[in-house]
This record gives C-alpha cells, sequence and structure tokens, in this order.
C-alpha cells in the first residue's frame, strides 16, 4: 500500500510513499511534479522528499538524497531514491549495466499497427528547447534508444501499451512512439490532439500525459536480493476498462537483447 505524504498545491497530485527499505525509497512521482532542477520557488519532488526525512529523522542541517534516475515532469510513477551515497552508487552501477527493468504503462491516442515489437531509433536534442527528435544514426550527437511494447488492450482514453525500456533516455518514449503515429495521449508536444486534464492547464510544461513507470526491477543495494516495486495509475486515467489478467505483466512474450551503443543515460520518458 502506498503511503500518502503530502499535497504541493491544487495544480499537482500528492505524491506517495511505496516503499521505504533500508536507504531505498520508491516514490509515486504525480505527473506535473520536476524530479529535481529548479529554481528555488518551484517544487520538486527532490526537494518534497528531502523536507520529508528531514522532519521523520529529525535531521539537523542538510539532508542527503540520492538521485539515481528521473521522470519527465509530465510522467508519473515510480522512482527510486537512496538516503546514502554507497546505496545510490550501487544502484547508478545497475542502471549503467543495464541490470534494472523498467516496465511502463502508456495509453496512445492511435492504435500500434502491430501488436508487440522492438524500436530502435537515434535521438538527438533539439539546440535551446526542451524537445527531442529521432535523426539519422550517423547524426553527430546522436544517442541510441531501445524499447519493446505489447499493445495490452482498449481503453476509453486509447490503446493501452506496456513498455520496456533498454536505455533511458530523454523523453524516448513519447519521441519513440509519436514518430510513428502513436503519440501518448495528452502529449500535445508530440502530436496528440487530446488533452488529459480538463480543463487543460495553462502552462504546457505541467500538463499531464497518460505515461506511467508501472514497475521497477532492481537488486537491494545492501541485501543483494530481487525487488520489484509497483506503483498504481493516476486517478485521471480513470478506470482503464480491463481486467486483471488483460494487464498482467507475464504474457509469454521474450523480446530480443539488442546491442545497445554505450553511454550514460538522461531523463527517462
Amino acid at each position: 500500500m502506498s503511503d500518502l505524504v503530502t499535497d504541493i498545491s491544487d495544480s499537482i497530485p500528492p505524491w506517495h510513499i511505496l516503499s521505504e527499505d533500508g536507504p531505498v525509497l520508491a516514490i509515486n512521482k504525480p505527473s506535473g511534479l520536476l524530479t529535481l532542477g529548479a529554481a528555488p520557488r518551484i517544487p520538486t519532488l527532490e526537494r518534497e522528499i528531502k523536507a520529508y526525512l528531514k522532519q521523520k529523522y529529525g535531521k539537523p542541517g542538510n539532508v542527503y538524497l540520492g538521485v539515481v534516475h528521473r521522470l519527465d515532469r509530465p510522467v508519473s510513477g515510480v522512482i527510486l531514491f537512496t538516503r546514502n551515497s554507497k546505496a545510490a552508487g550501487r544502484l547508478a552501477e545497475q542502471f549503467r549495466e543495464r541490470q534494472i527493468e523498467k516496465i511502463y504503462w502508456g495509453i496512445t491516442d492511435r492504435e500500434p499497427e502491430q501488436q508487440s515489437g522492438t524500436l530502435i531509433d537515434w535521438l538527438l536534442k533539439v539546440p535551446d528547447k526542451a524537445e527531442v527528435e529521432v535523426v539519422p544514426p550517423e547524426t553527430p550527437g546522436a544517442r541510441q534508444a531501445v524499447l519493446h511494447y505489447r499493445v495490452v488492450g482498449q481503453t476509453p482514453l486509447g490503446s493501452l501499451l506496456e513498455i520496456q525500456l533498454e536505455t533511458g533516455r530523454m523523453h524516448q518514449i513519447r519521441v519513440q512512439l509519436a514518430s510513428r503515429g502513436w503519440p501518448i495521449r495528452g502529449d500535445i508536444q508530440y502530436g496528440s490532439t487530446q488533452y488529459l486534464a480538463d480543463p487543460p492547464p495553462e502552462e504546457l510544461t505541467a500538463n499531464p500525459i497518460a505515461l506511467h513507470a508501472r514497475q521497477i526491477s532492481f537488486l537491494h543495494p545492501v541485501r543483494y536480493d530481487s525487488v520489484t516495486i509497483a506503483a498504481p495509475v493516476p486517478a485521471n486515467w480513470g478506470d482503464l476498462g480491463l481486467s486483471t489478467e488483460e494487464i498482467a505483466s507475464d504474457t509469454g512474450l521474450v523480446f530480443p537483447k539488442i546491442a545497445v551503443i554505450p553511454d550514460s543515460d538522461d531523463e527517462e520518458g
């Protein structure tokens, strides 16, 4: 069960603790909340969790929080933090070695032609914009992006896809799907024509999209046993209208392992 922690503002849903296991915290991040790195007046999940830890443990001075990966601002779902640097280093190594399994749920405006598949692209950040585009592999600065997907079923909002990441690039899922004509519901930046929020927010960067980090599996950085944590979908998704059997992850599908050009990962989603 998730543990309700705090309301941030009227425009951002509350965040929840999914698990606090030794030095590892798993949080269900709401859409609209930055992971980190904003001006002091703008709330971020990093600042919220530091304030929570400071209050809970009565810590004087600065509170350490290890940020080992990120989610895009409009993306919701499970994200990991650590309370000490040793655990942060061990989890960061698992991310670098692609030992962590990340599963996303996304609702698209259009249904893919194939019910499952592997998408391989090269992505490049657009200069002076928080935006990414698909480019030819030989483009200087381009980074390889790989994901696998399957269509789970149809919902009132659109087609529900389960997505497994091989890499974690900036806006990866959003741009890879949109480039094929399957934009994420609500992702106006990448071509969706349908807002998820009603009424739509005034600021596009705060606009929620139907992309959710559903599940993460990793080795605990102290015990080294396997841990899997799942995050409930946001309330604004409504009733998906699908049975537990239809959305079960174990479908017997085996996706090929793709040789990925090694480099550092970036913001996910």
